[in-house]
């Protein structure tokens, strides 16, 4: 009774124009957590000041984004940091209120069709073009290039909805579909590029001394599963004036992978209204440093 006579005081001070009494009122009312989110979605309703439902819808998705901290801190301290576990979280960054049945689903619906078109007689190569065939062809997703105009094409949820991902998102998937498959297939760190890398099956990933560039069988682009020889990322190199060291053709984990996918995502938010998204998402990028 006494924490319902706090709530409504709490909810009747939202509009107080003193920025102050309104930042103690705020903090307050993230104390409560979730569980006063429909005590604030009722009040919005019933609210016409377009001022006062920005404050609420602020306040919301503080709310959501002190439990999204919270799970990104858990699964950056967990011993498996599943991939695509870590994409639907960055995803319930917009969508909150993300339901992820038909994400799983439409995973499994891959997975199962790739795997039927797989044999242990398959060279890499043709392992590789099972699963791109299936991806692009069947399942028919488009692949583009990373531009910050358009930041549904980073969340997975999106891209699997609309079959139209930029190339980390895609990579993503690739690399979700390859772990699933035992396909040995893993992001690399080569300048301004998401690529994929097929790794021979006797590649020790303890040893970081040798040149991690010819453990290799091919590359792989993510936008369209087109695949790489040497020589072409030999010649990309040249084109770019960049010596192609080693560090760029170690494996990225599955926590820098979605601290890049954190840290791109946040380029799309350059308004001064959308400032506090992009600060956000680079504090929960912050928070997978290895």
């Amino acid at each position: 009774m006494e924490e319902t006579r706090e709530i409504n005081a709490l909810l009747h001070l939202i509009d107080d124009p003193d920025e102050e009494v309104f930042g103690v009122v705020s903090n307050r009312i993230i104390d409560f957590g979730k569980g006063i989110i429909p005590n604030l979605e009722n009040l919005w309703e019933n609210t016409v000041s377009e001022d006062v439902q920005g404050r609420i819808e602020l306040l919301i998705h503080r709310l959501h984004y002190r439990d999204l901290t919270d799970e990104i801190e858990q699964w950056s301290r967990n011993i498996h940091h599943d991939l695509l576990t870590g994409a639907l979280l960055v995803a319930r960054f917009q969508y909150p209120d993300l339901g992820t049945a038909q994400v799983y689903q439409d995973i499994e619906k891959l997975r199962r069709n790739i795997w039927l078109e797989l044999n242990t007689y398959l060279t890499p190569l043709e392992q590789v073009n099972v699963l791109t065939s299936i991806l692009y062809n069947y399942f028919n997703i488009k692949g583009t290039e990373v531009a910050y105009q358009a930041p549904e094409e980073f969340l997975i949820n999106k891209q699997l909805e609309s079959k139209r991902g930029n190339a980390i998102a895609n990579g993503i998937l690739y690399l979700v579909l390859s772990e699933l498959l035992d396909i040995p297939v893993r992001a690399i760190n080569i300048p301004k590029q998401f690529v994929l890398s097929y790794f021979k099956s006797d590649y020790d990933f303890s040893k970081h001394t040798e040149n991690f560039m010819y453990k290799s069988e091919f590359f792989i682009d993510p936008i369209s599963g087109q695949v790489f020889t040497h020589k072409d990322v030999e010649t990309y190199f040249k084109r770019i004036n960049v010596p192609p060291v080693t560090s760029y053709f170690k494996p990225l984990s599955n926590k820098r992978i979605i601290q890049v996918l954190l840290e791109e995502f946040s380029k799309c938010f350059t308004e001064e209204k959308d400032q506090y998204k992009r600060k956000e998402l680079l504090a929960l990028a912050s928070l997978l440093d290895e």
